[in-house]
Order: C-alpha cells, then sequence, then structure tokens
C-alpha cells in the first residue's frame, strides 16, 4: 500500500496523550470565518517560496480565526500564532485546507504552543502524500479523459474546456470545503479524518473508471481527429476492437507510468494535430 504518512507516531501521540485540551466537542464554525478562510485557501499558494514553501500561505489562511484570540489583532497571543503559523510548511495546496481548519481550531482553544509545532510538522507528510495520489495521479487524468470522451462525441473545443473545468473544479473546491470543515471538527484528532475513505481508497477506484474512461475516450477522439464520420453515426469496428485493447494497456501501466503525463501528452498530441491538419 502507498506510504501515506499516518503510521508518523507524532501525528498519533499528540493526538493521543491530554484527551481534554484540543479534543473538546469541536465550537461552531461560523459560516463567515469558513468563507474567509476558504477563499483564502485559494491563494495559499501566492506567496510560495523555496525557504518555507506554503508556510505564509497557512498563515495568511488561519489569520481570520487568530483575530478570536484574547486581545484581537493587537494582542501578544494573536502575534505569536500568526508567526507560529507563518513559518516552514509543505503540503498539498488542495489538502492543505485540512491542516488549516485543525490548526485554527487548536489556536483558538489555546494548546501549548510546543505542541502545535509538533502537531503543526506532523501533518505535513501525510497531506502532501495523500494529495498527490488522490488529485495528481487520480482526479485530473480522470478529468482529461472525459473531456478527451467529450472531443470524441463532437463537442466544440470550448464545450470541451468548459466540461473539464467544470468537471475538475467540482472536485476541487469540494475537497478544499471538505478539508476546511474536517480539520475544525477533528482539531488534533485530524489523522482520523485523514484515513477517510475516499483519501485512502479513491485514488485506486478512480484509476480503474480511469482505465474505462481511456479505453473509450482515445479510439473515438482518434477517430474523430483523423476526420471520421459524425459523433452519432455508428462506430467503425477498428474502434470498437481497440477499446477494450486500450483499456487494458492502461490498467496494466498503473504504477508504472504516472497518468497524469501519459494523459497530458495525448491531449497534447491531439491538440497539436487538429492545428496542423
Amino acid at each position: 500500500m502507498p506510504e501515506t504518512g499516518l503510521d508518523n507516531p507524532a501525528l498519533h501521540t499528540d493526538t493521543m496523550s491530554m484527551p481534554v485540551v484540543g479534543t473538546l466537542p469541536p465550537p461552531h464554525l461560523p459560516t463567515p470565518l469558513r468563507l474567509a478562510m476558504l477563499l483564502r485557501c485559494l491563494a495559499i499558494q501566492g506567496s510560495w517560496n523555496y525557504e518555507i514553501l506554503v508556510g505564509n500561505g497557512m498563515g495568511f489562511c488561519i489569520e481570520p480565526a487568530l483575530r478570536q484570540l484574547p486581545g484581537g489583532p493587537d494582542g501578544p497571543a494573536y502575534k505569536d500564532a500568526l508567526a507560529r503559523q507563518s513559518v516552514y510548511f509543505n503540503a498539498h495546496p488542495y489538502l492543505a485546507s485540512l491542516a488549516v481548519g485543525a490548526l485554527a481550531r487548536v489556536e483558538l482553544e489555546q494548546v501549548p504552543a510546543t505542541r502545535i509545532e509538533r502537531f503543526r510538522t506532523a501533518l505535513c507528510g501525510p497531506l502532501g502524500s495523500l494529495g498527490d495520489r488522490l488529485v495528481w495521479a487520480a482526479w485530473l487524468p480522470a478529468c482529461s479523459l472525459v473531456a478527451l470522451l467529450l472531443f470524441g462525441f463532437g463537442w466544440s473545443a470550448l464545450g470541451v474546456v468548459a466540461g473539464f473545468l467544470i468537471l475538475y473544479n467540482v472536485g476541487h473546491f469540494g475537497l478544499r470545503d471538505w478539508g476546511l470543515r474536517a480539520g475544525w471538527q477533528c482539531g488534533l484528532r485530524v489523522a482520523s479524518a485523514m484515513g477517510h475513505p475516499v483519501l485512502q481508497h479513491g485514488p485506486r477506484y478512480i484509476g480503474l473508471v480511469s482505465a474505462v474512461l481511456g479505453g473509450l475516450a482515445l479510439p473515438l477522439a482518434v477517430h474523430r481527429a483523423i476526420g471520421g464520420q459524425a459523433p452519432l453515426s455508428p462506430i467503425p469496428m477498428g474502434v470498437a476492437v481497440a477499446t477494450p485493447l486500450l483499456a487494458v494497456l492502461l490498467v496494466r501501466l498503473q504504477g508504472r507510468a504516472e497518468g497524469w503525463r501519459v494523459v497530458l501528452l495525448m491531449l497534447a498530441v491531439f491538440v497539436l494535430y487538429s492545428v496542423v491538419r
């Protein structure tokens, strides 16, 4: 099973010790605060740099919650927390919202600073691994194959692009919003959220669906690219034969070729062919 980082001892040690602090029933997350942090999560990479990666972005996303600390924005608690949340942090940008929600909650519950720092460090590896597997290796290729299928069915260029963007961003925004709410709900026990079936098993099932999509989309796209008949016409025998063969090929390539590279290469070839023909 791929390494996810959930076996990190620091992640579980902090969530099992001191059961009172940081593990109380979660306070209500006001909708304005949730929307403020969620919108900021869209810009979490805006200050990315090689020194602290998305560290500044994390502080920027959590900052609206820190205003509720005793003393407000001018108080020492706010300044210390913001400085603590603006140091080095590395995670998948979409799943970083899980850390944003969890860290915002523990800061407002005023968990000891040393414990927050250990907890924050322990989150980096798992969130990066889980996000890469789910989004870059599974969801992005699947959405690209759907776009390729729409092209094969005769959709216009605008329709194909719109279909891809709508489908991809349904998953994208949904993942960010779920992460923020789950992080706030779980607090220090965020490891339970990272064990969610979608995060753990989603890439495998999406990969199987992508294999089927690839077997359908590639022959149809090739048929249209070479000037075949209208999409609603009977599919040529060659397409029907090639579909299962390509599906099997894509399944066999799993684990030996990164799906997003394969799909983007095929899309580039079809785009280039459409331009020059």
